[in-house]
């Protein structure tokens, strides 16, 4: 009982830890613009297959992959020790991304993810103000993560991630340190699973110029189901819920616009934009499980397609897709994100159970 108890203070002091940050994150991201809002926005990424198939920043659910507990410590559990895995993801020319992460069981402590992660965004030529060339110039961010997560009963469970951060670009070099905090609940039969949490509460130690910029703090909520009877898990989040509005005025699809013949002055309905908004807090996965050894992923973000749609032109920006093969030992995940016409990376994650 005694250990019950020291867990379930545990949870009091992550809940007060949410509630002491959240007020200045919160003031942060209503005084700064949409676009170009956060610093080292590499905490923002996940680069799980499985995850970026279903178009998410972590996944809600109780499973064996442990690249689950990666991006979301709560659902950390004895049962996803002892296996590694390794994560690459090809960007674009000359850019790459990577993980490496493994985990281990305490008895009365908890489960303790470890994972290293980089972000290389290649090598450039540099110039200087003048615009002469001063040579090949390179850019990369590194993030180690520390994950905790314990079980406060069969149903509830609480997790924080710790994540120092690095960034080298050229001369210049940041530092931060951010956090995530996580509680879930889990269904008794395990179908249903729930996930509140809040992502990168921290701060820059170091700047690249002595302006100290906010991390890309979020509150995010979501929930994934598993049909009984059907071999489909739907899974659906509500993103950035500390900030309401996350649109802007698009100058090539402003939304007032003038007739150039009668001169009439056409405004964006109120329900339109509200609506519009609304869609943008949201994402969408489904993933198809054909027995225990093959997987399905498709995922969508409106708030992708919003932001990168294209005049004439099809754009796919915002869904994603990906495949699993899992076997007693090994598990394989391939996914494919749509971020804008150009830029479609391919997420590749392979586990190991030792």
């Amino acid at each position: 009982m005694k250990t019950e108890s020291g867990k379930w203070k545990v949870l009091v002091l992550i809940c007060v830890s949410i509630a002491f940050h959240f007020p200045l994150s919160t003031f942060h991201s209503l005084r700064a613009q949409i676009a170009g809002l956060n610093t080292l926005t590499v905490l923002d990424l996940s680069g799980q297959a499985r995850t970026s198939g279903l178009g998410f920043d972590y996944l809600t659910l109780y499973d064996n992959d442990p690249t689950v507990g990666l991006d979301n410590p709560s659902l950390l559990r004895k049962e996803l020790c002892g296996i590694g895995s390794l994560s690459f993801v090809s960007v674009f020319d000359g850019a790459s991304m990577g993980s490496l992460s493994y985990a281990h069981h305490f008895e009365h402590f908890g489960t303790l993810m470890f994972s290293f992660r980089f972000n290389n965004y290649g090598t450039f030529e540099g110039y200087d103000e003048e615009e002469m060339p001063i040579g090949d110039v390179s850019a990369a961010d590194y993030a180690l993560t520390v994950g905790w997560g314990t079980w406060l009963d069969s149903n509830f469970s609480v997790g924080v991630n710790f994540k120092p951060v690095l960034s080298h670009y050229d001369s210049y070099t940041a530092f931060a340190v951010a956090f995530d905090v996580a509680g879930s609940f889990v269904s008794n039969n395990r179908r249903f699973a729930a996930t509140l949490m809040g992502r990168n509460i921290g701060a820059q130690i170091a700047t690249f110029d002595g302006t100290s910029e906010s991390l890309p703090f979020e509150v995010s909520a979501e929930v994934s189901y598993k049909l009984s009877k059907a071999p489909f898990r739907f899974f659906f989040a509500a993103t950035e819920l500390q900030r309401w509005n996350l649109r802007y005025e698009d100058p090539n699809n402003p939304t007032t616009t003038v007739d150039p013949f009668t001169g009439e002055v056409k405004k964006e309905g109120w329900f339109e934009g509200f609506f519009d908004n609304l869609l943008r807090h949201t994402q969408f996965g489904v993933e198809l499980n054909l027995g225990k050894a093959f997987f399905a992923r498709v995922g969508y973000s409106y708030r992708q397609t919003a932001e990168m749609k294209a005049i004439d032109a099809i754009n796919l920006s915002g869904f994603s897709f990906g495949f699993g093969l899992r076997t007693k030992r090994f598990e394989f995940s391939y996914a494919h994100k749509d971020y804008h016409l150009t830029q479609a990376p391919d997420f590749f994650t392979l586990s190991y159970r030792f």
